[in-house]
């Protein structure tokens, strides 16, 4: 059976500039689209033109359709966004840029939107949007903190939730910090950083104060939980790998009427005691299939921080295997 005789198009866009945000105002990245689609592309002014296989110029034009369709909803183009397009029509995935741009949380006025950045930041969106309980599990850098936070804000903001309780167990990470001083919010400040970072990136200083100050955003010690019941609340429980099976079991167990939880983790870093059982493990099998309840893990392919994070994390797995 003879090959397909290849075939050449052309695609015009509004702009030179419009066109060189689709690939992140570097033009050496088209070298990525031609070895993973097998396609040769060129550019000039305001125009590509794409030749090749007909299956590989049809996957390279719906790659900047994906990208065009994203950038007019106002989503960014960076590296990882143009690679991430080139991948999924390469594997003829179902959940392509245009789909993640679709999806827009919180943004204060004069900050920008948080858009998911990966297929799997999607699927946890979802996730906790239908679910009462979900789980963010994996690597350092893939943004389970971050984007649970962007959902709390979110629900807040639209009023489905009345305020944002945020805690964790306060473990070091192999450092003992001593004695904190100042009031409860104060000392358990620095556990809660990653949180507080999230905050002040997608709320103006003005309105983030006074969320805390309101207790309409209430920053609690995992110690502290015990015996409430949060109704109409949005409660995210960080680095919960560092909690015990018994404070995994009292936080689950805090959710009243209309409430959601995220519980975010890492068991790769876990910082308890030698011989403590952390909680984490624990509810990952326990609660595995219950109604309610959703799982979504997270590998270093979704790391979002600098791009050598995700070099660090694939090392050490291979090193520690």
């Amino acid at each position: 059976m003879s090959e397909p005789e290849p075939i050449e198009v052309k695609l015009e866009f509004d702009t030179p500039q419009f066109l060189h945000e689709l690939f992140a105002n570097d033009p050496k990245n088209l070298g990525y689209l031609e070895a993973g689609l097998g396609v040769h592309a060129v550019t000039r002014e305001g125009w590509v033109r794409l030749s090749g296989a007909p299956a590989a110029v049809a996957r390279a034009k719906a790659v900047f359709a994906d990208l065009e369709n994203a950038r007019r909803k106002g989503g960014r183009i960076e590296l990882r966004e143009f690679r991430l397009a080139v991948d999924v029509a390469s594997r003829d995935g179902a959940v392509g840029l245009n789909d993640l741009a679709e999806v827009k949380l919180v943004g204060s006025r004069g900050r920008k939107p948080v858009f998911p950045k990966t297929p799997a930041q999607l699927e946890y969106v979802r996730a906790i949007e239908t679910n009462d309980v979900v789980f963010g599990l994996g690597p350092a850098g893939t943004g389970k903190t971050y984007l649970a936070m962007a959902m709390a804000l979110t629900m807040l903001k639209r009023k489905v939730m009345q305020r944002i309780v945020l805690t964790r167990p306060a473990v070091e990470a192999g450092e003992a910090l001593g004695f904190l001083p100042g009031d409860m919010r104060e000392k358990v400040a620095p556990y809660l950083r990653p949180l507080y970072d999230a905050i002040h990136d997608m709320l103006d200083p003005e309105e983030g104060q006074r969320y805390l100050e309101e207790g309409t955003i209430e920053i609690a010690p995992l110690a502290f939980m015990r015996g409430r019941t949060l109704a109409r609340s949005f409660v995210i429980l960080d680095e919960a790998q560092n909690t015990t099976r018994e404070q995994m079991f009292m936080a689950l167990t805090r959710l009243g009427d209309e409430s959601r939880m995220v519980v975010t983790g890492d068991s790769s870093q876990v910082d308890l005691k030698p011989g403590v059982r952390s909680g984490l493990a624990e509810a990952e099998h326990a609660l595995e299939g219950v109604e309610g309840i959703a799982f979504q893990r997270f590998s270093q392919a979704d790391i979002i921080r600098h791009p050598v994070v995700g070099r660090i994390v694939e090392a050490y797995e291979r090193y520690r295997a």
